[in-house]
């Protein structure tokens, strides 16, 4: 009997063993019920590609691009373009901040330039809700540096300790005249004002850093309540019981073949429900866009997965260096209602069938043959009322059409009910063509969507011009 029992036993802790290895290997889709996952990136070079962009998963490691594979949000400040975004979210979950790199290669600067004479701003964004963000300002954190050149890559976490954010980015302060990015910090409560930077991390020698996030660690597991992985000439991981403590090397990833010559942007991810995490890293070298690697103890090296690529799938967009949050319901329930993948289409003019709506300098007008994204537009639900429409620009994303004193613009949503009544319409049958659409105004609806001199107007109907002026074809 007894030997019965050990083989019985050994069966049973091999196939759990078994079960342990597929789990980590291909995590199993979250139920139905559970929140997923929000995923802020960018997605290359120029001044399209370098915004905001969001992606949603329900398991971890299926992403599906939010809002059409569009930008979410479009930085008008510095130099207009951004990189490297990270979430924060306040402890009680009553406020967020979207911090990036302050940088646009190929529509400003060049990599040169923005090592040694890079903007020395972080771009942020902040919001009560995460679907609703002020207009982005800039953030000096690398000003008070001697001799710092840049500022990149910023992350914060919470330091239940100081009681505040412990924000860290990377900054080149030459060696000898040659480059060399370390990682400072400074503490802040409100991405506004920050106390003065200090040196972070900075490795011997020559040797830069530039990418590293922190993770916290939930008791039992592995031997340190925070890990960060860094991307140093290798990635890097290493252990602390404070953020600000002293931090021990635990190793890199170069035993499963990963190393800084061939992925950086380490971010990562807790899977819900487990003590199972991802970490993604970019394989720049590549350029193959992120992958994740698995692990169920971040602290140790030789516990972390490398996956197929028919085990994960990263969506319609390259996702280059982000940040991954864990979504509360509710969270998910306002995101996904605010992105959803609503098509960008034109407004085509219909008695000027060559003409298309279009911005211009914030201006509204009609122009001949417009096909680049100053034309598109997304019909989302209207801001003011149901059964309505509102225009939400695509690349100037949270601008709407909207009419002031009877003229157009495309303005920034305020959130205000005034905004939102001036920015909603009614999709009728056009007045000119019944197969086509007149779009009649929320707050006076006397008057309708028309162009007059090529410019768009709020005006009152009343003659066969007037119809057609004010007919229009939503169209591809």
């Amino acid at each position: 009997m007894s030997a019965l029992r050990a083989r019985l036993s050994a069966i049973l802790l091999a196939a759990c063993l078994l079960f342990t290895g597929q789990a980590l290997t291909s995590p199993q889709p979250a139920a139905a019920a559970d929140p997923g996952y929000l995923m802020v990136h960018f997605t290359g070079e120029g001044s399209t590609n370098q915004q905001m962009y969001l992606s949603h998963s329900t398991d971890g490691v299926h992403w599906n691009d939010l809002n059409g594979g569009g930008m979410v949000l479009r930085s008008t400040v510095g130099t207009k373009g951004v990189r490297d975004p990270a979430f924060v979210r306040s402890p009680d979950g009553s406020k967020y901040w979207i911090i990036a790199t302050d940088l646009c290669i190929s529509c400003g600067q060049s990599w040169s330039q923005s090592i040694n004479d890079g903007s020395r701003n972080l771009v942020v964004w902040e919001s009560t809700d995460l679907v609703t963000w002020s207009q982005p300002r800039l953030l000096n954190v690398a000003g008070a540096i001697p001799d710092g050149r840049n500022a990149w890559a910023p992350e914060a976490i919470w330091d239940p300790a100081s009681n505040d954010y412990i924000l860290y980015w990377a900054t080149n302060v030459p060696l000898n005249g040659a480059t060399k990015h370390r990682i400072f910090y400074a503490h802040t409560s409100d991405f506004r004002t920050i106390s003065t930077p200090q040196i972070y991390i900075d490795r011997p020698g020559a040797q830069e850093i530039i990418d590293t996030q922190i993770i916290e660690v939930p008791a039992g597991v592995g031997n340190y309540r925070y890990v960060r992985a860094s991307g140093d000439g290798q990635i890097t991981l290493e252990g602390s019981n404070s953020i600000l403590g002293t931090w021990t090397n635990l190793g890199n990833l170069s035993g499963i073949g990963l190393t800084g010559s061939m992925v950086e942007g380490p971010m990562w991810m807790k899977f819900n429900g487990t003590n199972k995490w991802a970490l993604y890293l970019d394989q720049y070298a590549t350029s193959g866009g992120y992958m994740p690697v698995l692990t169920t103890d971040p602290s140790d090296p030789a516990a972390y997965q490398k996956q197929t690529s028919s085990s994960y799938n990263m969506g319609g967009t390259k996702k280059r260096h982000g940040w991954i949050m864990n979504l509360t319901a509710a969270e998910e329930s306002r995101v996904l209602a605010r992105w959803p993948n609503t098509p960008a289409n034109r407004l085509q003019s219909y008695n000027f069938q060559d003409r298309y709506v279009r911005h211009t300098n914030m201006d509204v007008r009609i122009d001949q043959n417009v096909t680049s994204e100053d034309a598109k537009f997304r019909m989302r639900p209207g801001l003011a009322g149901t059964g309505t429409v509102s225009f939400e620009s695509v690349n100037f994303p949270g601008h709407f059409l909207r009419h002031s004193n009877f003229d157009f613009q495309l303005a920034y949503n305020d959130g205000t009910a005034q905004f939102a009544a001036d920015a909603t319409f009614r999709q009728v049958a056009g007045l000119a063509d019944s197969t086509w659409s007149s779009f009649q105004s929320y707050n006076y609806p006397d008057r309708y969507i028309r162009h007059y001199a090529y410019e768009l107007r709020l005006d009152p109907i009343t003659n066969a011009t007037g119809r057609s002026d004010a007919t229009f074809r939503v169209t591809s």
